[in-house]
Formats: structure tokens, C-alpha cells, sequence
């Protein structure tokens, strides 16, 4: 059964008094920022301590993600949980969220096949990115594909050519590049498949080592 939707103006009078990732969470479900809320079950939002040094920003939820009301549990949540685990992130000590909170998609039968947000999109949401870096106020931010990169430094970002560098925000963030966990999935070849997730798990224990910087 689809989440009850929570009014805007049940929402509005939170989004400026939030004082906690509880409170904006409970904000966001009412969010009518852009017309994605229409067709998604829910929004969801990110998950993870509010004092996490580090924020995984990945693009928007998928089908799984947009039933459970979880970031991150679909096949490509499962990648990254275990990539994280092989580079000796906990997961339960990091924050995990999206750049677009609820999910775009196109129907094809009974299937809902994931459709790429727009730049309006991104911009839209990006209220909500500013909002849970403004209470969490992490050293470290990984932007997971070219869409969190563009949510979080404000322009498109070659992701390939970025890749494994470090950008320095204006206000001070550190935003870490790399790929969406999701590319190593639609990898169909099995050597290359297995090179792109070490290539990841490489990325992963960078980003270990800046946590501990």
C-alpha cells in the first residue's frame, strides 16, 4: 500500500525549524518541490547519524527504495554495502542519501524502469542536499555518479575524468568523485564487470583514508 502523503501545509511550517534529520525527514514527506512526488510512492529520505563525518550522496531512489521508503536497499545498495564492508567503512556510522528524493521512472508493462532526473529536478531537490549537510555538517561528502556531483558542486561533472579527486567547495566541503554503484551492475562481461568493482573497492578505501585524514 502506498505511504499516506503528508499535506504541504502540514510540511511548510517544519522546513525552516528543523533542527534534526528526524524533524526534516517528517518535513520531506510532504515535499511538492517538483512534479516527481505525483507518480513516486513516497519520498524517501537519507538515513544514517545526524553527526555522520560522511555523507554518500547517490541519484534517486530506485523500485525497491521507492516501496521500502529506504535509501540504498535495492541490488545497487546491495553492491555498495558489501564494497563498504570490504574497504572497512561501517555502514551504520555513515549517511546515505539522494540527490533527487523520490523516484523517476517510465512504466514499461508491469515494470517501472528507472528514467534519469532532470537539471530542474536536481535543482529542486537540491534544497533538501543543502538542508541535511547544513545539520550533519560532515568533513566529507562522495558524490555516487554524475547526478550527486552535479547536486553538490553545482554543474555537470565528468565523472570519468574526475574520478578519485577531491574538490574543495566554497564552504569548505570536501566532495569526493566517483561512480554510482549501480554502473558495475549493468556491466555485462564478467572480467570487466569484476575490474570496474575493484576499481570502486579502490575508490571506497580512498575515500576510508580521507575519513581518517
Amino acid at each position: 500500500m502506498p505511504a499516506r502523503r503528508v499535506s504541504v501545509a502540514h510540511a511548510e511550517p517544519m522546513l525552516d525549524d528543523a533542527t534534526s534529520i528526524t524533524e526534516l525527514r517528517e518535513a520531506a514527506k510532504g515535499c511538492r518541490r517538483c512534479p516527481l512526488w505525483r507518480e513516486a510512492t513516497q519520498t524517501v529520505f537519507g538515513e544514517g547519524p545526524d553527526d555522520a563525518r560522511v555523507v554518500f550522496v547517490g541519484e534517486q531512489p530506485g523500485d525497491q527504495e521507492d516501496l521500502t521508503g529506504k535509501p540504498f536497499v535495492g541490488p545497487a545498495g546491495k553492491v555498495f554495502d558489501i564494497i563498504l564492508d570490504d574497504a572497512g567503512i561501517d555502514r551504520q556510522k555513515v549517511y546515505v542519501t539522494n540527490a533527487v528524493k523520490h523516484f523517476k521512472f517510465e512504466p514499461r508493462g508491469k515494470r517501472r524502469i528507472h528514467s534519469k532526473p532532470n537539471a530542474g529536478e536536481i535543482q529542486a531537490c537540491r534544497w533538501w542536499i543543502d538542508k541535511e549537510f547544513e545539520l550533519i555538517r560532515p568533513d566529507l561528502a562522495v558524490a555516487l555518479g554524475a547526478t550527486a556531483a552535479q547536486s553538490l558542486l553545482g554543474k555537470a561533472t565528468p565523472v570519468m575524468k574526475m574520478r578519485g579527486q577531491v574538490i574543495e567547495r566554497e564552504d569548505g566541503l570536501r566532495v569526493f568523485v566517483t561512480i554510482h554503484p549501480s554502473f558495475i551492475l549493468r556491466i555485462r562481461e564478467p572480467a570487466d564487470k569484476e575490474a570496474e568493482r575493484e576499481r570502486f573497492l579502490r575508490d571506497m578505501r580512498k575515500v576510508k583514508r580521507l575519513m581518517a585524514a
